[in-house]
């Protein structure tokens, strides 16, 4: 089995500057050590499946 199926795909930075959270159109940040996109204004992280941002709340996870 290839390591790539188990090494997380960086975010292109230039799609992080279009980015915005869904629900509250706040900017995101990048947590690599996750592989999320974080909204403080909502307090959700988005999953990075396979290089691809998951932006959908129902997906996103709750943080504190």
């Amino acid at each position: 089995m290839s390591d790539a199926f188990n090494t997380p795909v960086s975010v292109d930075p230039r799609l992080l500057e279009v980015l915005v959270c869904p629900v509250t159109r706040g900017k995101l940040t990048y947590d690599r050590d996750a592989n999320e996109l974080i909204s403080a204004g909502a307090k959700l992280a988005y999953p990075i499946r396979e290089g691809v941002p998951i932006m959908l709340a129902e997906e996103a996870r709750q943080i504190d």
